[in-house]
């Protein structure tokens, strides 16, 4: 089961549960549709693979499993900028 990060792992944006501009990759790297396309070309900057659109997780669902809140970002070259 995914764990719904909380966040882009480049900028920070939130991902709530039900955002539709989270990405992920087979590892389940998460970044917003914004960081893939503009900063990483649709590949994943961890694992070199590439992102589809993260599923939205119904509301319902969410009280037995929930979102993960632990935030999770990296020191990505091109982000370094954003984290000043």
């Amino acid at each position: 089961m995914l764990i719904l990060k909380p966040n882009c792992e480049c900028c920070d944006k939130d991902l709530p549960p039900d955002a539709t501009d989270a990405r992920v990759c087979s590892f389940e790297c998460t970044f917003c549709a914004e960081c893939v396309e503009q900063r990483f070309d649709n590949t994943c900057p961890n694992c070199g693979g590439n992102f589809v659109q993260r599923p939205v997780r119904p509301a319902g669902k969410l009280v037995k499993f929930p979102a993960s809140d632990k935030r999770f970002t990296k020191a990505h070259a091109v982000c370094a900028h954003l984290h000043a």
